[in-house]
């Protein structure tokens, strides 16, 4: 059996290292991290303990071709303190968004994706709306 302590990191294929870095920087509002000097470029965030690593692989085969926002594709989630303000922050920075604030899971959801069409889930407790 394996026993697990934690998720530790995350990692996400990009083609453009600098439009990827605002994404994740700007508008999500992640810490960058220091990174090994690896011989190919990146870079990591932190997320409250945890880590998503971005890799420059423009010939990935898990970019995904079709951009559409859908929750059903592969994607991470990333526990917000508050929907309303982070639905306003995307909005603001003028994010696409696909709103599940009342979806059968329980969570409140919001999907965006980054430049690469990374989907990432935001979310909160749904009684916490």
């Amino acid at each position: 059996m394996i026993q697990y302590k934690e998720l530790h990191h995350v990692s996400l294929t990009v083609t453009n290292l600098e439009r990827a870095k605002h994404f994740y920087s700007s508008i999500l509002c992640l810490k960058e991290i220091q990174r090994p000097n690896f011989d190919f470029p990146g870079a990591w965030y932190e997320v409250e303990g945890q880590q998503l690593h971005l890799i420059v692989l423009p010939t990935s085969q898990t970019i995904r071709q079709d951009k559409r926002l859908s929750s059903r594709e592969g994607h991470f989630a990333l526990r917000v303190q508050d929907y309303t303000e982070t639905l306003n922050w995307l909005k603001r920075k003028d994010v696409e968004l696909l709103e599940k604030p009342n979806g059968m899971s329980g969570f409140a959801q919001i999907f965006c994706a980054d430049p690469d069409g990374n989907l990432i889930e935001l979310n909160v407790d749904q009684k916490d709306l």
